[in-house]
């Protein structure tokens, strides 16, 4: 019997396993997919927010806040990309600063620090290009902004180094009570467990009510992006929002990790949970919505990538996080925005409440480090002659958008939660993710996923089964 299962593989179900994984437990992540971090956590606008926009006292609010004070210290210990990055809610005229002067009272009540509403001269040092339309804007020096599936497949990989255990590509289809915990079953077998995490993002509703009577619907809720080429990724010095409305926080313009800028997202609510096209009319929207915020045009043309998220929007109004009416069965479910940024604090007070019912103490040997990623676009010349001297391999620069070498390739394919796919690798190292979106890359990363999983090329997949890139020789 396992001590935990947590059902999903997004960064809270990946934060959750990690924090589990410090205690004297036996766990295990259950993931649908043929990856982590493949649903709302792959497809979101990357923010680590402040913690000012939700309601005083909710859930949500509590854990945005805690949340937002762990990520520079989670990203030291994990290696994975986070930036300071202060953001700017832009009023346009006297009705919206309204809603900034109570934006400024609920973040302070909710205990963000350093808020204040900036205007004029002081604004435009902050941010150059903003227009003059804004009138005011309220200023958060305590957000950020990061890579959401690195966080999530680097505290994946830090639990499976502790001793964690990784199920990928397997369905949850059951759940059932057991006089000494809950039994799982899956589209592969049947687990027992002492406890159950439910974290599976849009599909949480489902599993909870595997077990327990109907209590909360996930309303699917669709966003759409564009990604703009570094050569526009300063153009904004901090992540710039819109007034919020019942619709949520609006598009939205941000620098990237990746040196890029993202604008988006829209808002619509649509039948599939899984399903993300883009359309003409919400790309237009999310293109005049932006405009609004620079006195400068937007680069439209170095465009590199449209996409679009599901956000899991609960009909509560709130995260559902804890314990159930179930003995053993916890709940991490409608985690739509701040999800990201509340996702640490999430993890650890579900790991610390499962510890205690279970009656597990801290493990003394929990190694809470993960082992260093090497990210050779970030070293300076010195650096990489003298990694190049120990291994050849990096001086092999497979993805010349982005300065992928070969080594880092390897290396992201052999580590526990290792990538299996072309997208694996791309989430892992960005091979891929630069302005020609693997157009030349590509056919080398099937090589070397063919070389290094010892498998046919014609069985290298971009992601999960069915999407197979060759088919066979044609000469």
């Amino acid at each position: 019997m396992e001590d935990v299962i947590v059902i999903g593989g997004g960064v809270v179900g990946c934060l959750t396993l990690r924090f589990l994984a410090s205690y004297r437990l036996k766990v295990r992540l259950i993931e649908k997919q043929y990856d982590l971090a493949s649903g709302a956590t792959m497809a979101n606008s990357a923010i680590v927010h402040a913690g000012y926009d939700p309601e005083p006292g909710s859930e949500k609010a509590r854990f945005n806040v805690e949340g937002n004070r762990l990520y520079p210290a989670l990203s030291r210990e994990l290696d994975f990309l986070y930036q300071p990055t202060p953001s700017l809610v832009a009023a346009f005229g006297e009705e919206q600063e309204e809603t900034l002067r109570k934006l400024l009272e609920r973040g302070r009540e909710n205990g963000v620090e350093g808020l204040s509403i900036r205007r004029g001269a002081e604004l435009s040092g902050i941010e150059p290009l903003l227009s003059d339309r804004v009138t005011s804007a309220l200023y958060a020096p305590t957000a950020g902004i990061t890579e959401p599936w690195g966080v999530a497949i680097a505290a994946c990989e830090n639990a499976m180094d502790n001793g964690a255990l990784l199920n990928l590509g397997e369905e949850v289809t059951g759940l059932s009570r057991l006089p000494d915990g809950i039994l799982v079953v899956t589209d592969r077998g049947e687990y027992k467990a002492r406890a159950v995490v439910n974290a599976a993002g849009v599909w949480s509703d489902k599993i909870h009510d595997m077990l327990l009577p109907h209590a909360f619907t996930i309303k699917p809720r669709l966003g759409q992006y564009y990604l703009l080429d570094r050569r526009a990724g300063d153009m904004v010095k901090n992540t710039l929002f819109a007034c919020p409305t019942k619709e949520g926080k609006g598009v939205l313009l941000s620098p990237s990790v990746h040196g890029k800028l993202l604008i988006g997202p829209d808002a619509k609510e649509v039948p599939d949970r899984e399903l993300t096209p883009t359309d003409a009319e919400g790309l237009r929207f999310v293109r005049e919505a932006a405009a609004r915020f620079l006195r400068v045009p937007l680069p439209m043309n170095l465009t590199i990538r449209t996409y679009a998220g599901i956000r899991p929007t609960p009909d509560t109004g709130d995260f559902i996080v804890g314990r159930s009416d179930v003995p053993g069965f916890y709940q991490a479910a409608g985690i739509e925005s701040p999800g990201l940024a509340s996702a640490p604090a999430i993890a650890r007070e579900l790991a610390q409440e499962i510890a205690r019912d279970l009656g597990a103490e801290k493990r003394d040997d929990f190694d809470p480090f993960r082992r260093k990623q090497i990210r050779l676009n970030r070293m300076s010349e010195e650096e990489k002659r003298d990694l190049i001297s120990r291994d050849s391999r990096y001086a092999v620069i497979v993805c010349k958008c982005e300065k992928v070498s070969e080594a880092e390739i390897v290396d992201a394919i052999h580590r526990n939660a290792g990538a299996r796919s072309v997208k694996g690798v791309k989430k892992r190292v960005g091979a891929g993710f630069g302005r020609c979106q693997a157009g030349f890359c590509q056919p080398v990363v099937v090589s070397i996923l063919s070389r290094e999983l010892g498998i046919p090329k014609d069985q290298v997949l971009y992601d999960g089964p069915g999407s197979e890139i060759l088919k066979g020789k044609v000469k």
